[in-house]
């Protein structure tokens, strides 16, 4: 079952855990947060406050003061201040405390008003501000407090009675309430953007991965092949006058040479098509033995094999055949021998390499790039196990390549 399905099945907690859907984030991808203006969101506030407050003031008719002018005006102000929380969530978790305060000591109803410290508290929160919003909201307890009990002898309106001590019990049970409502969606809003980083560091590591890999397989295939079509077109060159025919088997294999090297790169360009359609071509694997044993002959190198190629997983499988491949190219390019030998054997889950040849060598480039051992040791890598290059004692070179068989492939070798 793969994790769309889980989480299709997961419900809204799964929803809650992992963050809001692709089809939901587009936003996110679009805008950054504090680059839009939440105007929908704000003229909406405004309305339910001002609709609220009218039914607040007609509902608490005869203990608070009626909405006038002013009051209209500090509602508009503490509502129309929101379109900025995302911008500067400081300064409006402030002047909506300051607004609900003027609101409360002069005297007007219990209403919506609220909403909008609410509102810039979470706002505030979310972004970071913590200690700003628990300032703003303790201000605002305060004010209160002083307004219901004791100055409300000063203020309107006129004849009012100090507030019941139960009703600050209330009050307190909201503002935690924010609080705790803010606390957790700002962890989760943090939770689901280290997510986002992680994902997107995660795409960009298959990205470079696939990058290597890709790299990697063009190296193999055209560093051999170029390899023949280097040696073959020098033989060409310099038999084209003293011996023709010699001159035309030489120009035949280039062009065999060219046309596998050909069809090599359109099998490896494939991986670049649309993700999951079905490889036109199976990946090489030491079954073509053989046939590279006879592109090295063309080249010039008589190869000897010891050993049968054994039954191996793909991945395995592929990177055998390449490491064996650039091998005998480095013996083309660099070495004077042109004999080499290739020993395969299996013991129990352990694949071992061995490609010799007697050089000396030449110091030949051949329009080389220098990555072939440091490739080779990529593709021992990936599958945990290791090569081993340098000079024989008795002369020559020796690659021997140690390779666990049934060792899983690292995601870039899949």
């Amino acid at each position: 079952m793969d994790e769309e399905q889980v989480r299709g099945r997961g419900g809204p907690g799964q929803w809650w855990r992992h963050g809001p859907p692709p089809r939901l984030r587009r936003w996110e991808r679009a805008e950054p947060d504090a680059a839009r203006w939440p105007w929908r969101s704000t003229a909406l506030i405004t309305v339910f406050v001002l609709v609220g407050s009218s039914f607040a003031t007609h509902a608490q008719q005869g203990e608070r003061a009626s909405l006038d002018a002013f009051a209209r005006v500090l509602l508009v102000l503490a509502s129309g201040l929101l379109l900025w929380r995302r911008r500067q969530p400081v300064a409006v978790v402030f002047g909506t405390a300051a607004a609900a305060a003027i609101y409360l000591g002069a005297g007007y109803a219990y209403g919506p008003v609220f909403l909008t410290v609410a509102v810039a508290c979470f706002a505030a929160v979310v972004a970071g501000h913590r200690r700003a919003a628990w300032t703003a909201l303790g201000m605002l307890w305060a004010v209160h407090l002083l307004v219901a009990h004791w100055l409300y002898r000063w203020l309107p309106p006129a004849g009012d009675d100090p507030a019941p001590f139960g009703q600050e019990i209330v009050v307190a049970g909201w503002v935690l309430a924010i609080v705790a409502i803010a606390e957790l969606a700002r962890s989760r809003h943090e939770q689901w953007a280290r997510e986002r980083a992680e994902r997107a560091q995660a795409a960009r590591r298959r990205a470079d991965e696939e990058r290597l890999r890709i790299a990697r397989e063009l190296h193999d295939v055209l560093a051999h092949s170029l390899s023949v079509i280097n040696v073959q077109a020098g033989v060409g060159l310099a038999l084209l006058d003293a011996d023709p025919e010699q001159a035309r088997t030489a120009l035949t294999t280039i062009k065999s040479a060219s046309k596998e090297a050909l069809g090599e790169v359109r099998q490896v360009l494939d991986t670049l098509r649309t993700p999951g359609d079905v490889p036109r071509a199976p990946a090489p694997g030491l079954d073509r033995l053989p046939e590279l044993v006879e592109q090295a002959a063309r080249a010039g190198l008589t190869v000897e094999v010891t050993g049968s190629p054994p039954g191996l997983p793909p991945h395995t499988d592929l990177a055998a055949f390449r490491i064996v491949q650039e091998a005998l190219t480095n013996v083309v390019r660099h070495s004077g021998s042109r004999h080499a030998r290739v020993r395969l054997e299996r013991s129990g889950a352990v694949l071992r390499l061995r490609i010799d040849d007697d050089g000396p060598a030449t110091g030949a480039e051949a329009g080389g790039s220098g990555n072939g051992l440091a490739g080779m040791r990529e593709r021992a890598a990936a599958l945990g196990g290791t090569i081993e290059a340098g000079p024989r004692p008795d002369g020559g070179f020796r690659v021997l390549a140690v390779l666990p068989v049934k060792a899983e492939a690292k995601e870039d070798d899949r």
